[in-house]
């Protein structure tokens, strides 16, 4: 666990690390490891990576002026195509309906197919998360300013209401059942949100713990566990009982987690870090849990696509140059980087050995 003064002297340490893509980190001996690693390169920033596990798709989504959404087959690796006027932070696809969405302001509609623009979605505040919910065939829109949550019919394309969540919300997980989890950065809990009358139900209060500007979420249906992720003061990740909130346990983890995804074939809570590495928290029972493997990846790689049929999980980074002399310190939570290198934008699987 780091002190934000120590993450200020990691982010000063990265550049070397970092000029050659690699974490430079000592590894616990585990089951995992890095099975492919393709450049792809390509222009703009990313954000949130998502996996179509049935139509065996990656999407990942680049922002800026150049950026588009560019499409991957998620077995290989190999560019399919791209929806280029979707410059956006995250993509979600509903499979049954063939429709795809992006946080774009308007959102962004296309036909997980073909990738054809189908229309554009008005919505208010900021896009940011986005999350399909197989429940009722719903894609969920979070932003960090009102209206916090919006949630569009995946089907029709149409806005069927928007939620008050009150506060800033980041990873949202439904349980499959009519319950949707989102952390709360902002106020250090888990808004539980009934998924059918888009209603708030109650809060999971976290504060006890001390932690503020929450990650990642995710959840064990089966067992009501939530593993719930955060940057300040340290990294931790609290193990959460959903029914009653009681805290479990906590773990910690690695600087600037940002998605986290919960496999439940092998009942493990991934998480990756842009420190450079891939915690897994494996579930020995509901109340037993351990830290089975920190994984080095690369050092940006902080979003995690996990493909539940093959139990791949995979994430994105740069490679970067040294950090300017200049360089203002680091959000709290956060690290500092260089500048990215041109063309090494790049996919990593990571799978059983």
């Amino acid at each position: 666990m780091r002190p934000v003064r120590l993450a200020f002297l990691l982010a000063l340490s990265i550049p070397l690390a970092a000029s050659i893509g690699l974490a430079q980190h000592d590894s616990s001996s585990g089951p995992y490891k890095v099975i492919k690693k393709l450049k792809t390169g390509g222009e703009g920033g990313f954000d949130y990576i998502s996996a179509d596990v049935e139509g065996r798709r990656l999407y990942v989504p680049r922002n800026g002026p150049m950026g588009q959404l560019t499409v991957f087959n998620l077995d290989t690796l190999e560019p399919v195509g791209t929806v280029p006027s979707a410059k956006s932070g995250g993509a979600a696809v509903d499979h049954k309906a063939h429709h795809g969405f992006s946080t774009t302001k308007p959102i962004t509609m296309w036909d997980s197919e073909t990738l054809q623009v189908i229309k554009t979605i008005d919505v208010d505040g900021r896009p940011d998360g986005i999350m399909f919910d197989p429940y009722n065939e719903r894609v969920w829109v979070l932003s960090h300013m009102p209206p916090y949550a919006t949630v569009i019919d995946a089907k029709e394309g149409a806005v069927v209401g928007t939620i008050d969540l009150g506060g800033q919300p980041e990873q949202a997980i439904s349980d499959g059942k009519g319950t949707v989890y989102i952390t709360i950065l902002d106020k250090a809990n888990i808004a539980v949100v009934d998924a059918k009358n888009l209603t708030v139900t109650r809060h999971i209060d976290l504060s006890s713990k001390g932690v503020d500007n929450g990650s990642g979420l995710a959840l064990d249906a089966k067992n009501h566990i939530l593993f719930s992720y955060w940057r300040v003061p340290s990294p931790v990740a609290l193990v959460v009982n959903a029914e009653n909130g009681n805290i479990i346990t906590t773990f910690p983890t690695a600087l600037n987690v940002d998605t986290v995804a919960f496999n439940p074939a092998t009942m493990e809570a991934i998480a990756t870090a842009g420190e450079g590495l891939m915690v897994f928290i494996k579930e020995k029972s509901p109340t037993s849990f351990e830290v089975e493997q920190r994984l080095p990846t690369m050092v940006g790689a902080r979003n995690i696509a996990l493909d539940t049929k093959t139990n791949h999980a995979i994430s994105v980074a740069f490679e970067y140059g040294p950090l300017p002399a200049n360089a203002p310190a680091p959000v709290p939570g956060r690290m500092a980087l260089g500048p990215p290198l041109p063309g090494s934008f790049t996919i990593l699987m990571v799978g059983k050995q």
